[in-house]
């Protein structure tokens, strides 16, 4: 409990240190699309609050909207609940049952000088019993935090997978300014959009984010200097420094699994080629070497293998390379006319990318044991796949009449979100690791 309000004091002290040190952005907003037919039925009562206060987050909302926006859970509306009961004493579970809900959620909050104690309590409505009870103690500001963890020790107890609720995303937006002026965004925000903050603005583009594995670190590519440059930026302080700038080409970093190298596609030698920098010295090796266009390197959860995109069979598609250089590349996809942007699942198991036919591109999922590919998305020109930190759901961006926005989808192709940006195009989105 204390080492959980201890987080979230944390969480507000990082959160503030942004606040502070970079420019608000325009917020998203998800949308479900597409849920699955059998999700659970939840109630979430409004969680009683001491004396009627006023709090400023509604915490039970929050952790309804959380497990909404999952696509597999279906969540009851305050407005056709019976009763709002607050403890277990009150609970009647014959109300709950009549109206077809599966499980409920109930709670209430105390508070301490400055600190909220926030009680949770998950209970089966068919079972008649308790399944999970948890307290949370935080500050005022860290209530909405507190909200998303309650939401992930519910998943994570009727699910049995960690939920994604306390991770963020980084994305990329472009917008016309008043002086017909393009202006690019590196934003952050939490995984439901909220808290939006731009860490970066250019008039020339910004592309390729990518998360450092303890998540203090974003690496992006910025044109800002009329050449491709890739930078590293710390999060708290906003510090940057510029670890990329060759001849030529200098794009698509990528972390390894321990932080200490990046891969990055380099054309300093004329061709373009991965490369495998040691973050520590900047020495770099190069780890392809072909007439063709190599690029887009990622690297498989265990840091032995780099996954990228080559032309060298005359169309792209994805080739599978030792991260220390020995052997040959493999090719792995076969399906489709293009497959690019390829990043593997956080158990390795799978491959996120993009999949062209016949002048369609969507979201394709492949299962590197069957060789078997599935495509996930509807779309027509869907892009830059980015895997959630559970592996179960993939962010992605795409083309909505002439509106650009990002979106989810389950690895099942299950379920599917639209998430809205109130201004400019969204590209390019990276979700975050868990948080510790």
């Amino acid at each position: 409990m204390i080492k959980l309000a201890k987080k979230c004091s944390l969480f507000l002290l990082w959160l503030n240190i942004l606040t502070y040190s970079y420019v608000l952005h325009a917020e998203l907003t998800i949308e479900i699309t597409e849920g699955v037919q059998s999700a659970h039925k939840i109630a979430v009562v409004a969680f009683a609050t001491p004396l009627g206060e006023q709090l400023p987050v509604d915490v039970a909302q929050v952790i309804s909207d959380d497990l909404a926006s999952s696509g597999y859970f279906t969540a009851l509306a305050r407005a056709e609940m019976l009763t709002q009961p607050s403890r277990a004493a009150h609970v009647k579970f014959r109300n709950w049952a009549a109206i077809g809900q599966d499980y409920l959620v109930i709670g209430f909050i105390k508070k301490d000088n400055n600190l909220y104690h926030v009680q949770m309590s998950l209970f089966d409505v068919y079972k008649k019993e308790q399944l999970k009870g948890l307290r949370v103690t935080v500050e005022a500001a860290s209530l909405r935090m507190a909200a998303h963890h309650l939401s992930n020790a519910i998943y994570a107890k009727l699910m049995g997978i960690t939920g994604n609720f306390t991770t963020r995303i980084a994305y990329v937006t472009s917008s016309e300014n008043i002086n017909k002026q393009m202006q690019y965004n590196l934003n952050i925000a939490d995984y439901d959009g909220e808290n939006a903050i731009s860490i970066a603005q250019s008039k020339e583009p910004i592309m390729s984010p990518a998360w450092s594995p303890k998540g203090d670190k974003i690496a992006y590519v910025s044109f800002e200097n009329k050449v491709s440059e890739i930078f590293v930026q710390t999060l708290t302080s906003g510090e940057r420094v510029s670890i990329a700038k060759y001849k030529g080409i200098n794009g698509a970093p990528s972390w390894s699994p321990d932080g200490q190298k990046m891969a990055l596609t380099l054309s300093k030698d004329g061709n373009s080629d991965i490369y495998i920098m040691t973050l520590a010295n900047r020495s770099l090796r190069k780890l392809t070497q072909s007439w063709a266009i190599d690029t887009e390197a990622t690297w498989s959860p265990d840091g032995q293998q780099i996954l990228f995109t080559s032309d060298r069979g005359r169309r792209p598609q994805l080739y599978i390379i030792a991260s220390n250089g020995q052997g040959v590349a493999e090719r792995v996809t076969f399906d489709g006319d293009y497959n690019a942007r390829g990043v593997f699942s956080p158990d390795g198991k799978l491959i996120a990318m993009v999949q062209g036919l016949r002048g369609n591109y969507r979201i394709a999922i492949l299962d590197l044991e069957k060789r078997s590919s599935m495509i996930l998305t509807e779309g027509t020109l869907d892009e830059s796949p980015s895997f959630a930190p559970n592996g179960k759901t993939i962010i992605y961006a795409r083309r909505k009449g002439d509106k650009e926005l990002l979106a989810m989808v389950a690895v099942d192709g299950a379920t599917k979100q639209d998430i809205r940006n109130t201004s400019g195009s969204v590209r390019e989105p990276a979700w975050s690791p868990l948080q510790n």
